[in-house]
């Protein structure tokens, strides 16, 4: 590898650089050093953007690192990664210049370890739930009494027994029927759809178990095998499936109306014990019992609640009156009060106008004197004004709005009379009243165009 870098040429490195120009630079040197190379790790803080883009972070026990990866790759991805995913990403190592951010430029995806198998059952799980056949509203509920049950297993398998065990300690009432297949092996998933297939043709059980014990993927593969995955599906009898261990999950956990984590488990979930039943309905009747005693009690206590209220039509009339009556006494005590509040204040007025009743004869020559001043100044004044008239006349019929309408002119008034100077007072679709020179009109605007010159 060549170790001395054209980027960071020391001959040709400036004496002071910018942040910008380092992040650059930095940029590029990551770029011509690093190859295209294949990191694992595992998915943190996953987000997907929505230009496409996924961001996240890649980390291991010691350490992490950024990681973008393009719409344009990330759309050609198998699976989209989730939180704690364990992945190996084709990349390149970059540095975002902006930030100073060093990162991975992602270009492929896949799972750690993942093999043939795996890629399989995740393939089937994901054609499978596309389909809503994992859904859990399709899921029906186990019959709350069995009566019988079938096993869909080996004769051979390990796990018989124990099943077998279990049912018969929490439900020794109920019949057990086998329905013998292969668990493990070539065509024993076409086995196991064909032993489930006749169960259901028969109609004779409540509930059908479909188990065998632990082991490997490859000898659980039977369980993921899609056309015994569509069997489970459409079942008309409840499945429930007991494959493998606690940590082991298979297709048919997903389908199945039920999982249990072990065989045992299985029978276990089948039903309730007699002991339950026996306890339940114990518990019940001596709920009903209380309840029947205290709806007793309440209706007792109702009785002589409302025996109390009851009283003869007679009383509630004789009530009736007496509120009647008390109602009517206020009445008239409050209009006896205004009464005596009115008359009151009627003597205070009387009083008041006879103080202030002026003496008529004084006022009368008083009147007359001022009569006589009033009728020499209105002569004098009249004179006055007939000569100050006069002079106006002439000065009016000189600024007549008459002459000025003649003249070809309008005087425009709005609703209330009022004369309007300005366009910024007329207002379209309003009627206003126009004077001319030989009559008068009302004209309604259709718009208004305010022009200043």
């Amino acid at each position: 590898m060549n170790t001395e870098s054209p980027v960071l040429n020391r001959a040709a490195m400036p004496s002071v650089m910018s942040v910008s120009a380092l992040n650059n630079a930095v940029a590029q040197l990551l770029e011509r050093q690093i190859p295209l190379l294949w990191v694992s790790g595992e998915i943190s803080n996953f987000t997907r953007a929505a230009s496409g883009h996924w961001y996240f972070t890649l980390k291991d026990a010691g350490a992490q690192v950024r990681a973008v990866m393009f719409r344009g790759r990330a759309m050609y991805a198998e699976f989209q990664p989730r939180e704690g995913d364990k992945v190996e990403v084709r990349a390149t190592v970059g540095l975002y210049a902006p930030r100073g951010d060093y990162q991975l430029t992602v270009e492929a995806i896949r799972r750690a370890g993942v093999g043939h198998l795996y890629e399989s059952f995740l393939r089937i799980k994901a054609t499978l739930e596309a389909e809503g056949l994992l859904a859990a509203e399709r899921k029906r509920p186990l019959p709350a009494f069995v009566k019988r049950i079938g096993l869909i297993t080996s004769p051979q398998a390990a796990a018989l027994r124990d099943v077998l065990t279990t049912l018969k300690r929490r439900l020794p009432h109920a019949e057990v029927i086998l329905y013998p297949a292969p668990v493990q092996g070539e065509g024993a998933a076409a086995k196991l759809a064909l032993a489930l297939s006749t169960a259901n043709d028969r109609a004779e059980c409540d509930v059908l178990i479909l188990c065998r014990g632990g082991g490997s993927i490859e000898d659980l593969w039977a369980f993921n095998d899609e056309m015994l995955a569509r069997t489970i599906a459409h079942s008309d009898i409840p499945v429930i499936s007991g494959v493998g261990h606690e940590t082991d999950f298979t297709i048919a956990d997903f389908v199945a109306d039920l999982r249990a984590p072990t065989p045992t488990a299985a029978a276990e979930l089948t039903g309730q014990p007699c002991e339950h039943w026996l306890t339940q309905l114990n518990q019940q009747q001596e709920r009903l019992q209380r309840s029947w005693q205290r709806r007793f009690q309440q209706h007792q206590q109702t009785l002589d609640y409302l025996n109390r209220r009851l009283i003869s039509p007679q009383a509630a009339i004789r009530q009736q009156q007496q509120t009647l009556q008390q109602w009517e006494n206020r009445l008239k005590q409050v209009w006896q009060y205004r009464l005596h509040q009115r008359q009151q204040a009627l003597t205070l007025l009387q009083q008041r106008w006879q103080a202030q009743r002026p003496d008529i004869r004084q006022a009368g020559q008083q009147l007359q004197q001022l009569q006589q001043r009033l009728q020499r100044a209105q002569f004098q004044q009249h004179q006055q004004r007939q000569t100050s008239l006069q002079q106006w006349q002439a000065q009016l019929e000189a600024l007549n709005p008459q002459r000025t309408l003649e003249r070809g002119y309008a005087i425009l008034r709005d609703q209330q009379g009022r004369i309007l100077r300005s366009p910024a007072a007329l207002k379209p679709h309003q009627a206003y009243h126009i004077q001319l020179a030989e009559g008068s009109a009302t004209a309604e605007l259709a718009s208004v165009q305010a022009t200043l010159e």
